[in-house]
């Protein structure tokens, strides 16, 4: 089975990368893992032109890279997406590229699909202390999951991690976690 690990983060190197390094080992003691983070893709903001509604396909000329992405998906049989928070939500590359994702969902006919059967977790973190900014995080991305008909089956909720040496102590959490996967 193939496991999909998104770093949601522009970030390549902070908290969240470290959260997606630990979940990729330990996920690859029993499946093939790829980890990806959302940064290192370019594509432009949708239009909102809704063209995709009718065609399942974007008209936009950078189409390629957001088909290429959603080939991760479709070749995954778990997807983990770790997202901190910006500004109690998740961050706007990775809104840009749900944003983008409008030929897969659900919301219209036609549509473009990937394979079904597919398992989505999500991992949140914040810097401060209270445990709702990670709810809407994780909202956000189960979302998400729905309309692409990935079944949200698990997540995790990490408050007070800002900088990734306070990912260390949080370990034992994340191991815990992706047992469960």
């Amino acid at each position: 089975m193939n496991a999909l690990i998104i770093n949601c983060s522009p970030v390549r190197t902070g908290a969240t990368a470290e959260i997606v390094k630990i979940v990729s080992e330990q996920l690859s003691e029993r499946y093939s893992v790829k980890s990806i983070c959302i940064d290192d893709y370019s594509y432009a903001f949708c239009k909102g032109c809704r063209s995709c509604h009718s065609t399942a396909k974007c008209v936009m000329n950078d189409a390629a890279v957001i088909e290429n992405i959603m080939s991760e998906y479709d070749d995954s049989d778990i997807i983990v997406s770790v997202s901190p928070s910006y500004w109690a939500d998740i961050p706007g590359q990775f809104k840009a590229f749900i944003d983008r994702c409008t030929p897969w969902c659900n919301t219209h006919e036609p549509h473009a699909t990937i394979k079904p059967e597919k398992k989505g977790y999500t991992i949140a973190l914040r810097t401060g202390p209270s445990m709702p900014e990670c709810e809407k995080i994780i909202g956000s991305v189960e979302h998400f999951y729905g309309h692409l008909e990935i079944e949200s089956v698990g997540h995790l909720g990490l408050t007070s991690i800002e900088y990734k040496e306070e990912v260390e102590p949080r370990k034992k959490e994340i191991l815990e976690f992706c047992k469960s996967i």
